[in-house]
Order: structure tokens, then sequence, then C-alpha cells
């Protein structure tokens, strides 16, 4: 996935200056939820400080590899680590919390469900829209891939992995259509009017239907709360010794009020 480089191009007299050039590269990677974040704070950073942010989404999983392997100053993940991704040189850092909307199609009648009734709509064991208050419809389940930070937390929030000859696997029904991102998910849902599909809540728009669950909607609000239990932390990692000073800094600054005013607007639930 190619990166987001995020600096500006500016005229000076007659020659065109590209600060880039000169600045510090921080290097991004990781979760596709965090992304759209991480872009925010990276742009507004680089208006006052000397330094290139670069972002690149492809995913948790490969944000965590990336912390571990060094390729990258920081990774991002949408997701708790397991215990097997875990280790005494990788220093995670929440920079914010997020709630996890399961949507529908704007024109679906049902409002609210359980976490037992979304459990067993991406089991495959409720197939139908009626099943929970709705038409007579066939239900269009929509999951992410395997590599989502997203994915990861749904499925462990709403009990989605079994285990088979002692092997932990997903329990989400093979017949799920598979999405590359929150964005592509989103559209997958707002063009069929049977599916369901689940998203990060800061990528929410009116182009798709957030459901209840438990009768709490998802919210700033309710994830504060604890309410809405559909939720996560969004995660900065990184190999001591690894990031420069100038990612270091950065990273400070992102847990600053500054910062977290930014994290709040863009729709994410603050830590301060």
């Amino acid at each position: 996935m190619k990166a987001k480089v995020i600096g500006a191009i500016t005229l000076a007299g007659s020659m065109m200056f590209n600060p880039a050039m000169a600045a510090e590269t921080v290097s991004v990677v990781g979760s596709n939820s965090v992304t759209p974040l991480m872009e925010v704070l990276g742009e507004t950073y680089t208006k006052t400080h000397d330094v290139v942010v670069e972002v690149q989404g492809p995913g948790s999983s490969a944000g965590i590899r990336t912390a571990h392997d060094g390729s990258a100053d920081l990774g991002m993940s949408s997701r708790d680590l397991k215990s097997s991704e875990k280790a005494s040189d990788i220093t995670e850092v929440v920079i914010a919390r997020d709630g996890i909307a399961v949507v529908v199609n704007n024109s679906n009648p049902v409002k609210d469900l359980s976490k037992e009734q979304v459990s067993q709509i991406y089991k495959g064991e409720i197939t139908n829209w009626k099943q929970v208050g709705g038409e007579d419809k066939p239900i269009v389940v929509a999951t992410r891939d395997t590599a989502s930070g997203t994915r990861g937390a749904f499925e462990d929030i709403m009990s989605l992995k079994r285990k088979i000859n002692g092997k932990t696997v997903t329990a989400i029904s093979q017949r799920a259509q598979v999405a590359s991102g929150n964005g592509q998910l989103k559209t997958m849902v707002a063009s069929n009017p049977f599916a369901i599909g689940y998203i990060s809540l800061g990528s929410v728009d009116d182009s798709v239907k957030p459901l209840s669950i438990e009768g709490h909607t998802p919210s700033v609000e309710a994830i504060k709360s604890g309410d809405y239990g559909v939720q996560r932390p969004f995660l900065v990692l990184y190999k001591d010794g690894r990031p420069s000073k100038e990612a270091l800094e950065f990273l400070n600054w992102i847990k600053t009020a500054d910062a977290q005013a930014l994290v709040a607007k863009e729709g994410y639930v603050s830590i301060l």
C-alpha cells in the first residue's frame, strides 16, 4: 500500500521549495481504522514542526509486525495485542478509543440487536431479517479481512471464535463477504438493502445506519460511560530503541490536550 506523505510544497520567490526534502521523516504503519486519525494528527503536527509523517494502513497485524521488526518508527493497532504478540521490548500507547458500529442499509427497519443476535448472524445461525424483527429477506453478511484489527476486536467482543483441534479459529460464516477496509465495507452495506457490517465509529456517516446494541446507540458518550460495549483501543506501538527522537516527540504530542481535542473532533474518544 502506498504511503501517504504528509508535507507541503510552498512557493518561495520563483523557486519551488519542498520542506519534505529537508525534514526528518516519521514512518507510521498499521491499522486501517487508525490511519484516518493518524493522518489528521500528522498533518496538524507538520504545520509547526520540521517533520514529515508517512502513514500506511495495511492493517493491525502488519502494524504489530512492524513494531516487532522495527521496519517503521511506529506501528498502529485497533485491537489489543494477543499474548503471543506482546514482548518486553514492545511499548503500547493508547492514543484514543473507538467504538465498532454495527451498520445496516438505511432502508432496513431494524434498529436494535443484542450481542447474541449479532453473533448468531455472523455465525450463519440467523439468516433472515424476519428472525430479528425485520422484513422477510435474506441477511447478507459483510466482514473485514483477517488482518484487520477491527475484525479481531469484533470477534472477541461478539464471541466469534471457536477451537478446532486445539487451535482457535474464526466462527464467522465462510459465506460472509469480505471487505479490505472500512470504506469498502461501508460501500457494500450502503449499496445492498439486506446487508449488515461493522465499521469504526469514526467512519460512520449518513450512507449507512448504525444499530443500537443491547439498547445503546454507538456514541462517544456511550463509550465513555461504558454503556456501549462494542469498543476497542487505538494503539501506537514501538520497539525500544527503534523510533527516532522526532517520532517519540510526535507520539508525546499526540497525548497532549491539543492533539486529543482533534481526536474528539474526528469522532473518536479522547484519552483525557
